[in-house]
Parts: structure tokens; sequence; C-alpha cells
């Protein structure tokens, strides 16, 4: 299913959304504009690398084999991070649903605190995938955790909404569904737990677990935010 729009429109412009995707947009393009050494020390400057918070020597042992310098500071790349893409379509997906799923949240918790909200919930969905992955050497880039606690929000505050999606029939001609948010959202959070809990041990590449902390986090706050919202109404 290939999720098109949503049918609640917003009140107000998604600005932040906007500049979100700008800037995730400007960066990829400069990295595409690295050589590749030049791209493997941007990724693992400012990827988040849990080695290099567990193990003390591997900092040193990396430079050493690489010849490339970490020169960031470990602890910014836990919001860096979110900010770097692997390829066309990590991008064009986490932004996709950045723009469908995220100008509805911002239009409900207003331009500032959506995006204090989009930058914790990165940092606390990394924290997921850290806490997993102790040992990992590979840099985890993407905003995907943090796009996973826009939905989370999304999931608990317009459970009625419809996501419109092209759904292909037997490989032959697509058609368009209204699928309930509560429903679309629900299933693709189990498959993240699904693939989470199979992937393989060496790894498939994808933060499962980043988006199922994210998802959860959005959830949360999703909750929070409608209990106070229903006490303003009483």
């Amino acid at each position: 299913m290939i999720p098109l729009y949503d049918t609640i429109p917003s009140r107000r412009k998604p600005y932040v959304v906007y500049g979100l995707i700008t800037i995730n947009v400007v960066l990829f393009v400069y990295q595409l504009t690295l050589s590749r050494i030049e791209l493997i020390e941007f990724m693992y400057n400012f990827g988040l690398v849990p080695a290099r918070f567990t193990s003390i020597r591997w900092t040193t042992v990396w430079q050493l084999r690489t010849g490339l310098s970490l020169y960031s500071n470990k602890w910014l790349t836990f919001l860096t991070h979110m900010f770097l893409h692997g390829g066309w379509s990590h991008l064009i997906g986490n932004m996709w649903f950045l723009g469908l799923f995220g100008d509805n949240v911002e239009d409900e918790l207003g331009h500032g605190k959506f995006l204090i909200f989009y930058l914790c919930g990165g940092v606390l969905a990394s924290l997921a995938h850290f806490s997993l992955n102790l040992n990992s050497q590979v840099p985890m880039v993407g905003a995907s955790g943090a796009i996973s606690a826009v939905m989370g929000a999304y999931f608990v505050l317009f459970p009625y909404s419809r996501i419109v999606s092209i759904v292909p029939l037997y490989f032959l001609l697509p058609f368009l569904v209204a699928i309930p948010a509560f429903t679309y959202l629900f299933v693709w959070f189990i498959f993240q737990v699904l693939s989470g809990l199979l992937d393989s041990p060496t790894g498939s590449g994808v933060a499962y677990w980043a988006h199922i902390g994210g998802f959860v986090v959005g959830m949360i706050y999703g909750y929070v935010r409608r209990l106070r919202r229903r006490r303003y109404y009483w």
C-alpha cells in the first residue's frame, strides 16, 4: 500500500515540516557532492555509531585502519543522524511520510512545540536503537525515528482520519482505497515489530527498533495531549 494523502485538511501552513524537508534535501544533495571516502567520513562523523560510546578504543582503532578522522562531538550525533540519508529511496520515503502525517500534527501542536517534539522524538527513537545495538560499528542515519514519533502522535490524535492509498490488485491495475488511519498505522507498527524481532543477526540495515521506539514515544505524547485537550473542552 502506497499512501497518497489523508482526509484531514490543515488549518495553517506546516512551515516546520516544510523547513525540515528542505534541510534534509539540501544535506542529501551535499552528500551527493562528496567522494566515496569523504562520504564515509561524513557518515561516521554525523551518523550515530553506538561503538563510539561503548568502546573506548574503537575510535582510535577505526581512525588507524581507515586513515579518516572523527572530528565531531559524538553526543551531537543523537541529533545530527536524523538529517542524513543513505539514498534517494530512503530520503523520498521519509520525506513523503513526514509531509503526509506531519502537517496535521504540527497543526495540532503549533510550530514551536512540533519542532521540539520532532527533535526529542528522534533522539528518544535513536536511544531505542542504541540500547539494542550497543556494539554496532555501523552508523545509523535517517529521519525515520523522528517521523515514527510523528506517526505515533497522529495514530492517537487522528484515529478517524482516512489514508488514501494505492493498492495493487493481483499485480494488475492498482486502485485507491481510503484506509482508516488507525488501521493503517497499526498494521505499519506491527510490521515494524515483527521485522525487528525477525531481523537477521548481521542486520538488514534498517533501524526497526528506532521506528518502534519513536512510534511509542509519539503515542504517549499524543495520549497526554489528547487528555489535556479534553480537560480544556470540559
